[in-house]
């Protein structure tokens, strides 16, 4: 599959990488951080697909990972968690845990739906694992129809065969002296509308090639599956109850993205993450301020790289 533009990554402590499969769209995205650093996750979908998300809750004992991934394959493409960790303990991460000597690396990940519509042999999600950790880099992060995006798809609520590309964006933008960042990966049976200016960017193609615009339909099918896997990621100190806020805000942005949203059949997982390699956070002057302030970033961010996923998977050619 022929390599895609590039957008700057940004976010000090992050890198990102992807591989596809050469037995179909479809693939993994890795996403890896200096340091294990504090995650958590906000899930709204009826039908996730996640990995190891439990001990992200704010009651949970250990909330830090060394990485995420995001993959397709549906529950096939945990294997992927193997590959990444491997690579990961190979370039010296992962740390001893009760003074035993192994080292172990937690990371966390979450799935979409790209399975093919007939019996075939499936990827190596594990082999793919590996390589998008071996690929990541800190540099610039390529997006469109790559890594978890490479075989998806939007706008199935006319049917697969009025669908459009899918795909993996990224966005970045200050907040105060660090910098917020988000990676989305969208496979939705809905449709993606610019909220700017109201137009239907991605959907279902009517006849005339132009997208339908989403109504109630009677029924999904189940076959018709959808997710849209995020994560938002910062550079600056917070915590992670500031982070989890920051979730929130940035999930409930994409609703005025992909229409419709969180349905029961859909996976949508929403991660956030600090590296606090720029330090501290912003001044403030109110509890919640911080939350707030990167909540407003994050919602702008992954509109931008929902937009910047479906613009360039679906370019001519």
């Amino acid at each position: 599959m022929p390599r895609v533009p590039r957008t700057p990554a940004a976010v000090r402590g992050v890198r990102v990488g992807h591989a596809e499969s050469d037995r179909g769209p479809s693939g993994v995205t890795a996403i890896l951080f200096d340091q294990p650093s504090p995650v958590v996750v906000d899930h709204r979908g009826g039908a996730s697909g996640t990995y190891d998300i439990a001990s992200l809750g704010l009651d949970a004992t250990f909330g830090r990972r060394w990485g995420l991934f995001f993959s397709g394959g549906s529950l096939f493409g945990m294997d992927a968690a193997a590959g990444i960790r491997q690579r990961i303990l190979e370039t010296g991460g992962g740390v001893p845990v009760f003074d035993n000597p192994n080292r172990v690396v937690p990371i966390s990940g979450a799935v979409l739906f790209d399975l093919p519509p007939r019996v075939e042999p499936l990827p190596d999600y594990r082999a793919l694992g590996y390589e998008a950790a071996r690929q990541a880099t800190d540099g610039r992060v390529e997006v469109g129809r790559v890594g978890a995006g490479a075989g998806a798809s939007v706008g199935k609520y006319l049917g697969r065969a009025a669908s459009m590309h899918g795909g993996l964006g990224w966005a970045t933008r200050p907040v105060g002296a660090g910098t917020l960042g988000a990676l989305t990966a969208i496979n939705a049976v809905g449709a993606v509308r610019d909220p700017a200016s109201g137009e239907w960017v991605a959907g279902a193609r009517g006849p005339d090639g132009r997208v339908v615009p989403p109504s109630v339909p009677g029924a999904v099918s189940p076959e018709e599956t959808s997710t849209t896997l995020s994560l938002i990621v910062t550079d600056l100190l917070v915590d992670r109850p500031t982070l989890l806020r920051a979730a929130q805000i940035a999930h409930a942005a994409l609703g005025g993205i992909v229409v419709p949203f969180h349905s029961a059949t859909d996976g949508d997982t929403m991660f956030a993450a600090a590296t606090g390699e720029a330090g501290g956070p912003p001044d403030v002057d109110r509890p919640g301020q911080v939350a707030d302030q990167l909540g407003l970033a994050a919602a702008y961010c992954v509109s931008e790289a929902a937009l910047t996923a479906v613009r360039v998977a679906n370019r001519p050619g």
